[in-house]
């Protein structure tokens, strides 16, 4: 389905929009960055968290050294209880997903990967590569419900196109 061409580009990507989103909201203070708008997880903080748990319980089914999140997804968006908490812990996880995606080969995508979903109450197995592209997928569609909130706070949003990647990024 999916190759690791694919996995190293994906990461770079989450790695340059999280850096892009760091500088955008570091401006923000508290309040702007925590009133609840509306969206599923609240406020921008909110999504924040919420996607760094994500990430962090992906992560942890394919590297030892990433720990689950310490708490369940209902309480995703209070993951980190501040921003500068927040951003030392997703600038430490986007190095470990490149580092993670370098280390892969095609044939790693092409394995099963069983989880459980407390949510759901179910066991389910999928392909490695449908679960990468379900990691990916959700940062790109929570971060898009970042700018949208953004948006509406009046805040100028930063270039989220693919085809902009920086090269050295």
């Amino acid at each position: 389905m999916i190759a690791k061409e694919y996995v190293l580009q994906m990461a770079r990507y989450n790695a340059w929009q999280n850096s892009q989103l760091r500088k955008v909201v570091k401006q923000m203070d508290e309040a702007d960055l925590t009133a609840d708008r509306g969206a599923p997880f609240g406020s921008i903080f909110g999504t924040m968290n919420h996607i760094l748990w994500s990430d962090m319980n992906w992560m942890g089914h394919w590297c030892s050294d990433v720990p689950s999140p310490a708490v369940p997804k209902a309480a995703s968006a209070t993951l980190t209880p501040t921003y500068g908490v927040w951003d030392a812990e997703r600038f430490r996880l986007d190095g470990r997903i490149c580092i993670w995606a370098q280390t892969l080969s095609n044939v790693d995508l092409q394995g099963m990967q069983s989880c459980s979903s407390g949510e759901n109450k179910q066991q389910i197995s999928r392909s490695v590569g449908v679960c990468v592209t379900d990691m990916f997928n959700s940062q790109t569609y929570h971060r898009g419900q970042i700018s949208q909130m953004l948006s509406g706070a009046g805040i100028t949003l930063p270039v989220s196109d693919l085809m902009f990647l920086p090269e050295d990024a």
